[in-house]
């Protein structure tokens, strides 16, 4: 059923939908420039500290499986409103964690619950006229984008100015201001009336039915990967290697801001029948970040310019996926979103799992090396999917 109400005249709710996306996003993410701070205080290991980030992004995965299809069944007005209800029940616990089993539990609430951005996002894309939903998705995505790379940057500053779990306390009290006030005002939009299981069903004839799709995910897995590296090292490369307080180490993400505002320009250029050449620009960017990633231990500047290049590079790769993903089920946008943002941030657990495994085993270099081998990974789907889309233009009728 089309919705009657055009959001986007309501420039003030757009705006206040983006917050949401980018404080929902940006809650998983705190604890990476301060895992030297919370293992100076818990007075607990560096890699066991690290597990943080890999609990938060794995978390994360379970909630975009299990609880993001519920958006096609339930009332999004209440329930992304609750979701972010719950989700600051995570950072308040991890506000006032007494151990680091505590922390892990804050963390993990935080990360199943704040999936909520992810239901926002196809939400608004049902509450505007067709023609304005590039615009409108372009918006949100930045400002989740922009969320998670600020995020980083106010937890080191708020730990260097006073404590580490400040950014906790003041996420938490945003998120549910937030999230009375978009209670208030979100549109009603009638739900699907599939079950619960249902849905379930019907993503796994998907995955059957839409190959596409299969190397799309693992394309955007395998590039999550890559960069998920550092963001479960790049504390403690830059505290050991450059003794930098919390607050810098924050600040070193804002160099990713360039391409996390890229995203729309991006997409428009993808709507263009150019998303197989971006695909391949992305992975080339990819492999160059690494080069001065890899020179980064030595140069502040190089490491700084690669983790721009990796957040360019991904940006270009994740909005040429959805650009082809969305044009293949119009009727199961959320369902298609959950596939593929589950196996992203899989792809995501895993490679801060293997940047923290790679750091105890043969440190920075051997952390590039895993890199490498992940663009790799995703240059092989690449070649893969386009293989698979030359043979379905070839042979239309049997494909």
């Amino acid at each position: 059923m089309e919705n009657p109400l055009d959001i986007h005249e309501d420039k003030a709710l757009l705006w206040l939908m983006a917050i949401a996306c980018g404080i929902c996003a940006g809650a998983n993410y705190y604890s990476q420039p301060l895992i030297h701070s919370i293992q100076l205080y818990f007075q607990a290991s560096e890699s066991s500290v690290a597990l943080t980030v890999t609990f938060a992004q794995i978390s994360y995965a379970i909630g975009l499986l299990l609880i993001v299809p519920m958006g096609d069944i339930l009332n999004k007005t209440k329930f992304i409103p609750l979701l972010m209800f719950c989700a600051s029940i995570g950072l308040f616990i991890c506000a006032f964690s007494v151990n680091l089993p505590m922390l892990w539990i804050g963390t993990i609430i935080t990360g199943l619950f704040s999936v909520a951005a992810q239901i926002l996002i196809p939400f608004a894309t049902m509450a505007v006229k067709h023609e304005r939903t590039g615009e409108v998705v372009g918006l949100l995505m930045s400002g989740l984008l922009v969320g998670i790379l600020l995020s980083t940057s106010l937890a080191g500053l708020l730990s260097n100015l006073f404590h580490w779990k400040l950014i906790y306390i003041v996420s938490g009290i945003l998120m549910l201001i937030v999230a009375v006030v978009l209670s208030a005002r979100l549109p009603f939009i009638a739900s699907s009336k599939m079950s619960y299981l249902s849905i379930f069903r019907s993503m796994c004839v998907l995955l059957v039915e839409e190959r596409r799709l299969v190397y799309r995910s693992l394309i955007g897995a395998f590039a999550f990967a890559t960069m998920s590296i550092l963001f479960s090292t790049i504390a403690i490369l830059m505290t050991t290697s450059f003794q930098l307080p919390d607050v810098m180490v924050g600040f070193i993400a804002l160099a990713g801001v360039f391409g996390a505002l890229s995203t729309k320009k991006i997409g428009q250029i993808a709507d263009r029948g150019y998303s197989k050449v971006i695909t391949w620009a992305g992975i080339l960017i990819l492999s160059c970040a690494w080069i001065f990633l890899y020179m980064g231990a030595s140069y502040l500047w190089s490491y700084i310019f690669g983790f721009a290049m990796m957040n360019l590079g991904l940006a270009t790769i994740h909005s040429s996926n959805q650009n082809i993903i969305f044009r293949l089920r119009p009727d199961a946008k959320s369902r298609i979103n959950s596939i593929y943002m589950t196996s992203y941030f899989i792809g995501g657990a895993c490679g801060s799992a293997l940047g923290i495994y790679a750091w105890h085993h043969g440190g920075w270099n051997m952390a590039c090396v895993v890199g490498i081998c992940l663009v790799m990974g995703t240059a092989l789907f690449a070649y893969l999917d386009m293989r698979h889309q030359n043979r379905v233009l070839s042979h239309p009728a049997t494909s």
